[in-house]
């Protein structure tokens, strides 16, 4: 198989001959082999692994995405950002535990925005109601 692992800015995997890819989904953990049926999914915060020809398990932390199979013998998974390593300890306590705290942080961000964007329309309401008694504008 093909695994491809892309992000924004790079391409951080991407070779023929893997012998098997495993990833994880919001239903757990998955696996793929040749011949795959085609399905698209979209990845959790977690690492993604794969068997390359030589037997050996490669690792890369992703900070979420998506995970295609196309045609049996292609898998590409797509990314926000991918850390490639080999020590599957290090990626996942220190790599992941960044990505799940960024992410933690884009949440709070986007809360907080939007908590103003309602703040300000409902400014923008208060000046465009009727005035009490009044059938015009204020």
């Amino acid at each position: 198989m093909r695994l491809r692992i892309v992000t924004p800015l790079s391409i951080a995997v991407d070779l023929d001959g893997v012998g098997s890819v495993r990833a994880e989904d919001e239903s757990g953990g998955f696996g793929i082999l040749p011949g795959h049926a085609d399905f698209i999914t979209a990845l959790a915060v977690s690492v993604v692994s794969w068997r390359q020809a030589d037997g050996h398990w490669r690792h890369c932390a992703i900070r979420g995405g998506s995970l295609s199979a196309e045609g049996g013998k292609n898998v590409t998974v797509t990314s926000r950002e991918a850390v490639v390593g080999d020590d599957l300890e290090n990626l996942d306590k220190v790599v992941l535990a960044r990505f799940v705290a960024e992410a933690d942080a884009e949440r709070k961000e986007h809360a907080d925005s939007t908590r103003m964007q309602l703040a300000a329309i409902r400014q923008i309401m208060r000046h465009l109601r009727p005035a009490d008694g009044e059938g015009g504008w204020r």
